[in-house]
């Protein structure tokens, strides 16, 4: 494919994007929630996402911390890129992490959560967080149990360059729809608990290609969408 032919593909699966949304948004029982797009860039070049910025993409999503780094380095010209990291959270990444990133959409322990408080106050920004919630209770997954997230979010709103700004969750893939309808019901009650008890958290991040619907349906204001802007991921 050529480089003018991965442009328009990136340029097309963005608009099909944002057409899938809207379509969710005036299925959904609330389709008054604002939904935002992000792109999943991980393990994609740089090229990629300049494509994606190009077609009015700013919001991009990376699982790595090394990788986030050194994308944002490369990509520093491009000022408005909002960037996300949605990975495993090592204690010794958090310093990269936290230089690279603007929000932290996997924070699920405290000690990580002081981390990035702390060098986001060496930096003199301010980090926003989404708590992770292992929602489906997977083994293989990280995140906290909703039973946890009133009193972890407690602690960490006490942190002050930590801006608590939601939830984010991936469940388990399920043939039932209703299985992941209901686990994200689960989190919206959850979400609209702490929206009430915090004025900062406004964002409900679930839902990727094959729930985007079930999740707009059930309040998700953001998706997190990688394959089906940037093609299939490198396994190199």
């Amino acid at each position: 494919m050529s480089k003018q032919e991965v442009t328009d593909t990136i340029t097309n699966r963005l608009s099909a994007a944002h057409d899938k949304i809207q379509q969710a948004r005036q299925l959904a029982k609330t389709p008054t929630n604002e939904v935002t797009l992000m792109a999943v860039s991980k393990t994609k070049p740089t090229t990629d996402i300049i494509d994606a910025y190009h077609a009015g993409q700013r919001i991009f999503g990376e699982n790595y911390a090394q990788e986030l780094f050194d994308k944002a380095s490369e990509l520093a010209q491009f000022r408005d890129i909002e960037w996300h990291y949605i990975g495993p959270i090592q204690s010794n990444k958090t310093k990269i992490i936290a230089q690279a990133s603007h929000w932290v959409d996997s924070v699920d322990r405290i000690k990580v959560a002081k981390r990035l408080n702390q060098h986001a106050a060496e930096l003199n920004k301010t980090l926003n967080i989404l708590l992770q919630v292992n929602i489906s209770e997977s083994m293989s997954k990280s995140g906290l149990a909703l039973s946890e997230v009133a009193s972890f979010a407690s602690e960490v709103a006490d942190l002050p360059n930590i801006c608590l700004r939601g939830l984010m969750a991936i469940p388990d893939a399920y043939d039932d729809p209703t299985l992941t309808e209901k686990e994200f019901l689960q989190m919206k009650a959850c979400f609209l608990e702490l929206k009430q008890q915090y004025p900062s958290v406004d964002t409900l991040s679930l839902g990727m290609s094959n729930d985007l619907d079930i999740a707009i349906s059930c309040g998700s204001t953001m998706v997190r969408l990688g394959t089906a802007i940037f093609g299939a991921r490198s396994t190199n």
